[in-house]
């Protein structure tokens, strides 16, 4: 049996430090589920995370059983924006698009994940089940910066982060996308552990 490390394999992905570095990140396939609203209050934020986890754990399980190969499930992550990016504000959270997703390794591919997602979707009666959908992703060239402490306090830590790619002769591009490192129902919010990506354009 060969066991696959999805931190391992892509280090410097799941491994930020709180220096910003630029990155390249290659597409993989994703568990996904798309919302709209504020995450602290709307249900369908919380729904869409309740989905997620027992259908990653559930596509783990069918590709041990297929290929013998077994692998950690990766941490939440989350894809950010507004309509009108110029307007997007951390005071408007009722504005915010988001879509929440979990990565997978390749080895999902050899088996029928689409069933799979069906079937215990109906099964265990998954409230954002109908929203799941499985697609690949990657932010290609990106500047990513690792934020500590609590989701409200990630203002200094985006400018600075913003502030590298300008010096870096890179715009920004894309979607701001984070990774949540800890669990926030277990840890303590001054220990949360965020790395903060931005896909970036060509150099200027």
């Amino acid at each position: 049996m060969t066991t696959i490390d999805l931190k391992r394999e892509p280090r410097l992905h799941y491994r930020a430090t709180t220096t910003p570095a630029l990155v390249a990140v290659p597409s993989r396939p994703f568990l996904m589920v798309d919302g709209t609203g504020d995450p602290n209050t709307v249900p369908a934020y919380r729904e869409a995370v309740e989905t997620l986890y027992p259908l990653a754990y559930a596509l783990r399980a069918a590709v041990k059983q297929a290929t013998g190969d077994a692998y950690t499930v990766m941490p939440l992550e989350g894809l950010w924006w507004s309509d009108d990016l110029r307007t997007f504000s951390v005071e408007a959270k009722d504005e915010w698009r988001w879509t929440m997703m979990i990565s997978l390794p390749d080895a999902v591919e050899q088996v029928d994940s689409p069933a799979v997602v069906a079937s215990v979707a109906r099964e265990k009666e998954l409230p954002a089940g109908e929203l799941v959908r499985l697609e690949r992703f990657g932010d290609g060239e990106a500047a990513q910066v690792l934020h500590l402490g609590p989701f409200a306090t990630e203002g200094p830590t985006v400018e600075a982060l913003h502030a590298f790619v300008e010096a870096e002769g890179r715009a920004l591009a894309g979607t701001h996308h984070e990774i949540y490192l800890s669990d926030a129902r277990r840890v303590d919010p001054q220990k949360w552990r965020t790395v903060v990506r931005q896909p970036v354009g060509p150099q200027r």
